[in-house]
């Protein structure tokens, strides 16, 4: 069994919506908190795997 990290779970979670999303929509889709929903942004954004291509709503990077 692989135990996956949050920025997985967040990353995982986007893929499958297909369409940007903000963090509150990602909070519901994956059931993990704000705080360990913004970790997991921050540091997909810091790895780069994840873009904004409108105000506040985030997905993959392509």
């Amino acid at each position: 069994m692989t135990i996956m990290t949050h920025a997985e779970i967040v990353l995982d979670a986007m893929a499958k919506a297909a369409k940007p999303m903000k963090a509150g929509e990602i909070e519901k889709a994956t059931g993990l908190t704000k705080t360990e929903v913004d970790k997991a942004m921050k540091q997909l954004k810091a790895d780069e795997r994840i873009e904004s291509p409108v105000r506040c709503c985030w997905q993959p990077k392509k």
